[in-house]
């Protein structure tokens, strides 16, 4: 005998789709709360690029919070490529997604019952952090250049998160990459739509703006395009992967 004690390893225990739908539903909360609360209530004090940190820094965040749970996905756009690239069935995708968006619509009443506690504030001129182009846009930027920086920089977050994940990579770092891109994201497209490149973050405050839901469907197809071209560049670059 050695003299040695040997140590029987066990696996670590299944963490089943219900823990997994929780943790997106609670992270998205987080997201939208935490990230466009900044933007509605203290983006006067701090600038676009506090903004931008507030998105980046929420991320990395919820990535070591929630990521060993769900994958921190917190998005719809960075599902869809894990969906594509075969790491959820279609079930999972679909609880997935379903989560994000009760998550943050939950945030978005949550913002809306705080801003209304400020006796100045008017909803249809103040608004609550949506998305938009033309009118709607914080710079007057037209549906164009919202379609090109939502399907360019979706592709940009998402194509982070594969490659800072992937094998080749440090997953342990990963969320620090994946946060300061969204950051870095919403400070070259805040001007332009107010920066979505999720669709669970547009759909949770545009039902309290007024003139947002008509402009909705811009912020769900072109993340969601820009999602799968992520994945295409991902394929090009890590194609044993």
């Amino acid at each position: 005998m050695s003299g040695s004690i040997e140590v029987e390893e066990t696996a670590a225990p299944a963490i089943s789709d219900v823990s997994k739908f929780s943790a997106e539903a609670i992270g998205t909360f987080v997201l939208v709360f935490v990230a466009v609360g900044t933007a509605v209530f203290a983006g006067e004090y701090v600038g676009f690029l506090g903004i931008a940190l507030a998105f980046g820094l929420t991320l990395v965040a919820l990535a070591y919070a929630i990521g060993p749970i769900s994958g921190a996905h917190v998005n719809p756009a960075v599902t869809l490529a894990f969906l594509i690239l075969k790491r959820l069935t279609p079930v999972q995708a679909a609880g997935y997604v379903i989560a994000q968006v009760v998550g943050g619509l939950i945030a978005g009443v949550a913002l809306l019952a705080v801003a209304s506690g400020l006796p100045t504030y008017d909803r249809a001129v103040d608004g609550l952090g949506a998305n938009g182009f033309g009118e709607f846009s914080p710079a007057g930027y037209g549906l164009g250049s919202a379609i090109i920086v939502e399907i360019v920089l979706t592709a940009l977050l998402v194509f982070v998160v594969l490659a800072s994940t992937d094998r080749l990579g440090n997953a342990a770092l990963a969320g620090i990459p994946i946060g300061f891109t969204l950051a870095v994201i919403h400070l070259v497209s805040i001007p332009v739509d107010g920066t979505s490149v999720n669709p669970a973050r547009s759909l949770a405050v545009a039902p309290f703006q007024d003139g947002a839901l008509g402009q909705i469907w811009a912020f769900i197809v072109f993340p969601l395009i820009g999602g799968a071209v992520g994945v295409g560049v991902y394929r090009l670059l890590f194609p044993r992967s």
